[in-house]
């Protein structure tokens, strides 16, 4: 495909002989001769190799037409007759058009894009949460921008900085585990941008958020290992710096009381939600004195960790080693021995936090205090806390 030196369009080129053994071209809109050698030459103004995307101005040179009649055609108006409008979506598909988003945005004031920021893909919990979310967002007509922090506060703040610098309407956040200063989210609200936190989230923010009962879930978790007969239940949590983390451990020591079962410093621990750290929270319980007879982790993840460190002790499970984990991960039910957890409503967190936020943005929320959804749990048993038959089963009076 030749373009004109001058106009970089396609159009309006046609053949005109040869010169010296090259074809010529010549361009009816700007009446210059030239040759491909011309067309390729870099001090020229307009060479072949400048990028070029068609615009509105470009249909309507090449229909002999104004641009405001262009504009109308494409956005469907009524005082243009059909003739002219076929021949305008004719011309703009055979220019490759698209419409200046951009350029809308600025007019509008809105760019019908949502950003979320997530702390990583390496499990199936934030790219299912991401695919509740893009359901509802795609049925209301916005577009969506997916940023990663990778775990990372110094990522999460650039991700922050693009989402704004690209007039996002609104924002989903999950915290990453190294966030501790928050002056990247207050930057939202100073610009207008709603935000909607989801699983972690910011408790000092005066803004909506969704996340599953942590407490409940863990309080169930505990109990279920207490009422399969362990008496020595450790648990390994997540980050300091997550509610969630702290809303797990207290399930967990909750229902440790419930039960009169001491809650013993040595049994607590914690890791960052890596690998590497999860390995090393493992290591450390079962290598105690008197270890536990059963673990609830933060997360399957951990708990999987965890199982594997036990097997290479030659620790058996459940008979041994009770292990009950949280999200119901995919890997959970084909680890062995599979993996009792709780499961969270993972694409429901996602399409309630998207909602919330486009109630937000089209002015249906609610007023008053910003909305808090705390979606249920279920724990769904394994072969990893349910020692068989023949194990003696702990005997407990629950307390008054």
């Amino acid at each position: 495909m030749i373009r004109c030196i001058k106009c970089n369009m396609v159009h309006a080129i046609s053949k005109s002989g040869k010169l010296r053994g090259k074809q010529r071209y010549y361009c009816k809109d700007c009446n210059i001769y030239f040759t491909i050698h011309d067309a390729c030459k870099e001090d020229l103004p307009d060479n072949n190799h400048k990028r070029h995307i068609a615009t509105i101005a470009d249909i309507a040179r090449a229909l002999n037409v104004s641009k405001s009649t262009v504009s109308r055609a494409l956005h469907e108006h009524s005082d243009i007759n059909e003739q002219t409008r076929q021949a305008v979506l004719q011309m703009a598909k055979e220019l490759d058009y698209q419409p200046n988003l951009l350029a809308k945005s600025l007019v509008q004031n809105k760019t019908n894009t949502i950003g979320i920021i997530v702390p990583e893909f390496l499990t199936y919990f934030f790219p299912t949460v991401i695919i509740g979310a893009q359901q509802i967002a795609s049925a209301a007509g916005y577009n969506v921008i997916i940023c990663q922090s990778q775990e990372s506060y110094f990522t999460e703040v650039s991700n922050a900085n693009v989402l704004i610098a690209n007039r996002v309407d609104g924002v989903l956040i999950s915290m990453s585990k190294e966030t501790r200063n928050i002056d990247h989210y207050k930057r939202f609200e100073r610009h207008g941008i709603p935000v909607v936190f989801f699983n972690r989230v910011c408790d000092e923010m005066n803004v909506p958020k969704v996340l599953v009962n942590d407490y409940n879930g863990a309080f169930k978790a505990t109990e279920h290992l207490i009422k399969n007969g362990y008496k020595r239940i450790a648990h390994i949590g997540g980050p300091a710096n997550l509610r969630l983390s702290h809303n797990r451990l207290n399930g967990y020591k909750d229902a440790l009381k419930k039960y009169k079962l001491p809650i013993l410093d040595e049994l607590i621990t914690s890791c960052d939600l890596s690998k590497q750290d999860a390995v090393k929270s493992a290591k450390y319980l079962l290598g105690l004195p008197e270890p536990p007879d059963a673990v609830f982790c933060v997360n399957d993840p951990t708990a999987i960790q965890l199982i594997l460190t036990a097997k290479a002790k030659g620790i058996h499970i459940p008979e041994e080693l009770g292990v009950v984990g949280f999200s119901n991960d995919p890997i959970a039910a084909i680890i062995e021995p599979a993996l009792t957890t709780v499961e969270q409503p993972v694409a429901e967190m996602g399409r309630k936090a998207m909602q919330l936020l486009i109630d937000i943005l089209k002015g249906d929320a609610g007023k008053g205090e910003p909305a808090y959804l705390s979606l249920s749990t279920k724990l769904i048993l394994r072969k990893s806390s349910v020692k068989p038959a023949g194990i003696k089963i702990f005997s407990i009076k629950t307390a008054q």
